[in-house]
């Protein structure tokens, strides 16, 4: 009869012969297992280091270009735009590179008639019935509300009432006087639509429009649209330069270059948030002052070319 012992022994004897087993194996792969992880490490380790060093390159060259970009704004700018009467709207997407669009406009020599930040209150969908109302009570005897959009659309509306009193009017209007400019900008700053870092002095005949990225909530949609939408009044009277940052997604800068109708006279730059676009914009508004002409310029697949061909 086979007893405890035995089965305890034979047991034993399995559970041993495993670990000498794991044992002899383990000592057997270790060497081959551990110099491949090792190999894999290293090559691993060494494409880093090669990804790294070739973005620090690109880099360089960024900065290489922008530089490059900046000292020919001092070559080609000084007086392109003398005596140029130019009024810029800076949307929330478009603020960061405002600055950089206004010094180009400057080295240009524009006569800056004002800068307008367009809050994010004007594009909410919200205010499209306030915005209705504010056109109206905003109106002043030489800035009436007669002729203004009467669609229902409060932010199409309210930008036709701020192009009037921000740009020339049209040729036989009566212009308007400066006591009304100075209270429908107050009446819209009054109530958080737009802002004002300093008295508009007086008409544009031509405004840019600092943007940047498609809006992406839930009323990407609607927003964008208003967008468009002040862009196109802006368009009824002055010449116009849409400064963007990128090209795609549904900001303004690809709505304009979709549409037949507005690409043929409004300008768009989609790398103004770059000293090579901030170039490129003030070069774009001086096409369309001297040759009345508009053109889509930038690095996206949908640009006509990368700037316009430079004055004579």
């Amino acid at each position: 009869m086979i007893n405890f012992r035995y089965h305890v022994v034979s047991l034993t004897a399995v559970f041993l012969a495993l670990a000498i087993g794991l044992v002899v194996g383990t000592a057997a792969l270790n060497g081959p297992v551990v110099d491949s992880i090792k190999e894999r490490v290293n090559a691993l380790s060494k494409d880093n280091q090669q990804l790294r060093q070739s973005v620090q390159n690109m880099q360089k060259e960024l900065e290489q270009e922008e530089e490059f970009a900046t000292d020919m704004a001092q070559v080609f700018l000084p007086g392109q735009l003398a005596d140029r009467r130019v009024v810029v709207l800076s949307l929330p997407s478009g603020r960061d590179h405002t600055d950089g669009v206004l010094q180009s406009l400057r080295l240009a020599g524009a006569n800056l008639t004002g800068r307008v930040d367009l809050q994010d209150k004007l594009i909410e969908p919200e205010n499209n019935s306030n915005l209705m109302e504010l056109a109206n009570t905003a109106a002043r005897p030489t800035a009436p509300a007669t002729g203004l959009p009467g669609n229902g659309h409060g932010v199409e509306t309210s930008s036709a009432m701020l192009a009037s009193v921000l740009l020339d009017r049209p040729e036989g209007t009566p212009p308007v006087t400066d006591a009304d400019r100075r209270a429908v900008l107050a009446a819209y700053v009054n109530a958080g639509y737009v802002a004002t870092e300093q008295d508009v002095t007086g008409p544009a005949e031509a405004v840019v429009v600092v943007s940047g990225q498609p809006y992406v909530d839930k009323d990407f949609g609607k927003k964008d649209e208003s967008v468009v939408k002040i862009v196109e009044q802006f368009d009824r009277t002055g010449a116009i330069v849409v400064g963007g940052n990128g090209s795609a997604g549904g900001n303004v800068v690809s709505i304009v270059r979709g549409d037949p109708v507005l690409s043929q006279t409004i300008s768009t730059v989609d790398n103004a948030n770059t000293p090579q676009g901030q170039l490129v914009t003030a070069l774009a508004l001086v096409q369309q002052l001297t040759e009345k002409k508009a053109g889509q310029y930038g690095v996206g697949d949908n640009a006509a070319a990368r700037m316009p061909k430079l004055p004579q």
